[in-house]
């Protein structure tokens, strides 16, 4: 299988993306009474599923069947427009702007799949023929489920809502048979979704940036703002130096790993930036932010080391005495937190050791 170079196009694509994980990541901002409430906490998942399951559709789409033919770049640059349209339709108050949210993510799906029916016309009989075939029509039901919503009120919507997208994540996974005949190009695939978690990484450091604001002689601030930053080099770090010399992408697989893990590697990591912000903000109850924060870690570390495992070469891969470490070294500091009051930026700083730590051992 021939090296897939990402283009600029899909780039561009990416970069219209930034806003709508900027808003679903601003759902974890509102605190009431020292506390997320179950209510944002589940308005973020809900937000953030749609926006990161429309990405992966056209970059799945790209992966197998991407050519730089003009019909290939209107149908990216079309789908440009209802990301906008969805995007300007994101909110708390999900209700008033549903109809025009419905539209730029049925618009996006609906554009998918019929780049797989086009596909059809053009790949002779064999396994990309039977991939794309599946592909195109398995995911109309989903759609067509999604957009039966409009008939509905209330929670009714939303249910009908997520059944289709559930729907259309659990069709690749039926269809695994399919897929692994015609797989991936493991290196794009990895590049790809590099490159979305780089665009979180900036909207860590954005976000985080946009509430430090250290004065001259704060030491306080500036030494916390350091601090956030030499974390987030740190997450850096450890996810990039395996991207980039740690897995063999060789391997041929149907990609799901790499697909449905990094939806809790993205989370995890919205989740993370937020928490550095309400943690210098301090406008939440210390117990609370300790299991946010720790969880939110733990999320990552667990959902890379997953992603990472699967595609590393055998030798490197992570022993189960590891992840026991990694484990054992969040719950430690977490306890001591709980027992004891830790001044925020010593909290940051064990964040930041516990990273580097996780970094030396799966990146040398």
């Amino acid at each position: 299988m021939g090296e897939k170079k990402v283009t600029w196009l899909e780039l561009f694509y990416d970069l219209i993306f930034v806003a709508a994980f900027s808003k679903s990541t601003h759902v974890l901002l509102h605190v009431e009474e020292g506390y997320i409430h179950l209510e944002y906490l589940l308005k973020f998942v809900l937000i953030f599923i749609p926006i990161w399951w429309a990405w992966v559709g056209q970059t799945m789409f790209i992966n197998r069947f991407g050519e730089d033919f003009w019909h290939q770049r209107m149908f990216l640059i079309l789908q440009m427009l209802f990301v906008l349209i969805m995007t300007s339709s994101l909110s708390v108050d999900f209700d008033q702007y549903y109809i025009s949210f419905l539209t730029g993510y049925v618009g996006l799906r609906v554009m998918t799949a019929v780049q797989y029916l086009v596909v059809l016309r053009s790949e002779e009989r064999g396994n990309r023929r039977n991939t794309a075939h599946y592909l195109g029509t398995r995911f109309w039901f989903g759609i067509i489920i999604s957009l039966s919503s409009l008939f509905f009120d209330s929670w009714i919507r939303y249910a009908a809502l997520y059944a289709g997208i559930i729907v259309e994540m659990i069709v690749p996974i039926a269809g695994r048979k399919h897929l692994v005949k015609s797989p991936t190009h493991t290196g794009h695939l990895l590049e790809r979704f590099g490159l979305l978690t780089l665009i979180l990484f900036g909207e860590s450091v954005v976000s985080t940036l946009s509430v430090l604001q250290p004065q001259k002689g704060d030491w306080d601030s500036i030494s916390f703002s350091i601090l956030a930053f030499t974390l987030i080099v740190s997450i850096w770090w450890q996810y990039y130096d395996n991207v980039e010399k740690k897995v063999d992408k060789s391997v041929q697989t149907a990609g799901q790993t790499v697909i449905y893990g990094h939806l809790f590697i993205l989370m995890s990591l919205s989740m993370i930036a937020s928490s550095i912000q309400l943690l210098y903000l301090q406008e939440v109850h210390y117990s609370f932010i300790q299991y946010y924060l720790f969880g939110s870690v733990f999320i990552y570390f667990i959902a890379t080391s997953l992603v990472f495992h699967k595609y590393k070469y055998e030798h490197q891969r992570l022993k189960i005495n590891h992840l026991g470490l990694f484990t054992a070294i969040l719950a430690a500091f977490l306890t001591v937190n709980l027992i004891l009051f830790v001044p925020n930026i010593i909290i940051l700083a064990q964040l930041t050791l516990f990273f580097v730590v996780y970094a030396k051992l799966t990146t040398t």
